[in-house]
């Protein structure tokens, strides 16, 4: 055996400086070429790793012919890049983050103190929709100071033992951040690094492209201007597709729909509008039939024959041994969850980073209401911050009568918005173990932990290890009248 490290992230001012010194390309591109002749050579990777790095322009223009030509799109996925994404608005990182199969890492409101910055969107040119602009958010960061002052006094009286503890000064004051930050807009100013493959950055680039907002349209611009630079043979589909283009005005005119208004409203609770039924079975046959070379079909109907104590008794013994990091096998992958909810912003940043998952959003609708922490409430503060909503709602409606989907920037962490979101088992545990958590944010810690006891209703028996992490010790002494082996 023989591995090789071939490459790792690097930063762009080393090798700029690098390729000045040595008059010598060095680019992502050559990983895509060379990995790309694996298939079709009897030579060593390594060796052709080195072919490309010798003849640039020969291994672009086999980039090309293996990319466009051939359709091996894949290769490109062997280029990465690393951007650091300063200045942007909340609502930009939203739709930047919808990219899943990239990696990100943000500047946290619920751990940073946030000094009022905020992104005045381009599209507003008349003077009096820029101060209504400007006023409305400038009220929305003034209350944010005040009610982060109010709230850390509140929260460290509230858990004193807590604050007699050294290193709980920043857990506690992101506490209080985390419930002030609900009346910041979607226009406060954040940042994150973000690294991507080439493959996937195409997709992002066509997506910004389709967008109506100057801000998406202009961040298109500038990594499409860096990248095209150092890798041009391998962002080849930057471009939306006809395809893409006419999707969003095609599914407008989709349902023409008498009577909307009749229909029943939205529920604010979570709500599971699909599941596999037979989940406990499925999970089980799957494990029968690959372990004991059977057809699914006649495992299956062994296992439906089952009694239930039986199949009980088979769950805890596969997970006997199991600890709050272990994630059930991949055999739990088979059943699928689907579920409704209303989200705040607040909770959405949290939910959208489960990016195995499948999320569909819709836009913010004022229809839908506010989440409001429970702290401001106690705190005497709710009026307050229900009147600057109403501020807010009252200049959105301004605004989005001359500049459509730009109102959105002024809209507050607190708004809400529906999401329709997949999950399989395996990917709930993972959810729930983070989010039902006692040290996760309230508010998807709400969702996580009604959306846990509504799954263990219809999968009782795969899903009885379905906790957050602090409630695990708890939940397995339930069910086996013993503490784990790590505990003992």
């Amino acid at each position: 055996m023989k591995i090789k490290l071939a490459g790792y992230n690097v930063d762009s001012e080393i090798l700029e400086k690098l390729n000045e010194s040595k008059k010598e390309v060095l680019t992502p591109e050559i990983f895509s070429a060379a990995y790309a002749r694996i298939s079709r050579s009897s030579k060593d990777v390594t060796s052709l790793r080195k072919q490309a790095k010798k003849d640039i322009e020969k291994a672009r223009k086999s980039n090309k012919t293996i990319i466009f030509k051939m359709g091996h799109h894949s290769v490109a996925e062997h280029a990465v890049f690393n951007f650091d994404i300063i200045g942007v608005s909340r609502l930009a990182i939203e739709e930047i983050e919808k990219c899943r199969l990239s990696s990100y890492t943000e500047k946290s409101q619920r751990y940073v103190t946030l000094n009022g910055d905020y992104v005045t969107p381009n599209e507003i040119k008349d003077k009096a929709s820029i101060n209504l602009f400007k006023d409305t958010i400038n009220i929305q960061n003034a209350f944010y100071r005040k009610s982060l002052s109010i709230l850390e006094k509140y929260i460290f009286n509230k858990y004193k033992k807590l604050a007699e503890i050294k290193g709980n000064k920043n857990l506690l004051e992101g506490w209080a951040k985390e419930d002030a930050r609900y009346i910041l807009s979607l226009a406060t100013e954040g940042q994150l690094g973000l690294t991507v493959n080439a493959r996937n950055l195409e997709h992002l680039l066509r997506r910004f492209a389709l967008s109506k907002r100057f801000e998406l349209i202009e961040m298109r611009g500038k990594i499409y201007s860096m990248v095209k630079k150092i890798a041009p043979s391998i962002i080849l589909f930057s471009e939306p597709s006809d395809f893409e283009k006419d999707l969003e005005s095609s599914f407008k005119n989709m349902f023409q729909l008498n009577n909307i208004d009749k229909l029943n409203p939205v529920n604010i609770e979570p709500e599971i509008i699909r599941y596999t039924p037979d989940a406990d079975n499925i999970i089980l046959s799957s494990f029968f039939s690959i372990y004991e070379h059977i057809n699914f079909n006649d495992a299956y109907n062994i296992i439906e024959r089952m009694k239930k104590i039986e199949k009980e008794n088979i769950f805890k013994k596969m997970f006997k041994n199991i600890e709050f990091f272990d994630s059930p096998s991949r055999e739990f992958e088979f059943p699928d969850i689907t579920f409704q909810a209303v989200v705040s912003a607040s909770n959405f940043a949290q939910l959208k980073r489960h990016r195995m998952a499948t999320l569909i959003s819709g836009d913010y609708d004022l229809k839908l209401g506010n989440t409001i922490p429970e702290s401001i409430k106690k705190n005497g503060l709710e009026k307050e911050f229900m009147d600057i909503i109403e501020k807010t709602n009252k200049a959105y409606f301004k605004l989005k009568e001359r500049y459509n989907e730009t109102a959105d920037y002024i809209l507050t962490n607190s708004h809400r918005r529906m999401v329709i979101m997949k999950m399989n088992l395996r990917e709930i545990y993972h959810f729930i173990r983070l989010r039902d958590d006692e040290h996760a944010q309230w508010d998807i810690r709400e969702l996580a932990n009604k959306l846990s006891y509504k799954i263990k209703k219809i999968m009782p028996l795969s899903s009885m290890f379905l906790c957050g992490k602090s409630n695990f010790v708890k939940e397995y002494e339930r069910i086996y009248n013993t503490k784990p082996k790590e505990i003992i």
